[in-house]
């Protein structure tokens, strides 16, 4: 028996240093990949309670295209293309999450620029070229 578990205990290191040997250089998962995985879930999990088959095909083949598209993201060894989507969509979410300032872009460099919501028209001054605009807020 003492043998039987030291050889397993091997075949688990073997393995482990054999999946790590495969993910080097490989982006792995970020918070992009979470939320592709868990709207691919969501698409399969309502496809089930669809009662047209259309519905139900398409549904599935987003599911699919979902899944596969987060296996793709993880085991790319394109790892700076994959940093700049997710750093995109946290960007996103924080805009989403945050309520108390809206976001402009300034009309000569393009700049983003925050400011507080709800002070009426207002001019704002662009911290990088110094443009001078005046929007709503």
């Amino acid at each position: 028996m003492n043998k039987f578990g030291s050889w397993l205990r091997q075949a688990g290191m073997n393995m482990t240093n054999g999946i790590r040997r495969f993910m080097a250089g490989r982006y792995g998962h970020d918070r992009l990949n979470m939320a592709i995985l868990i709207l691919g879930v969501i698409l399969s999990v309502l496809s089930i309670f669809m009662k047209n088959a259309l519905v139900n095909v398409i549904l599935n083949l987003g599911s699919y295209v979902l899944l596969i598209l987060a296996l793709v993201r993880c085991f790319s060894r394109n790892t700076y293309k994959r940093y700049d989507e997710n750093r995109k969509f946290l960007l996103m979410v924080d805009r989403i999450k945050d309520r108390s300032h809206r976001y402009y872009a300034c009309p000569k460099c393009r700049q983003t620029v925050r400011v507080p919501k709800g002070k009426g028209k207002i001019s704002i001054t662009c911290p990088k070229c110094r443009e001078k605009f005046i929007k709503k807020t």
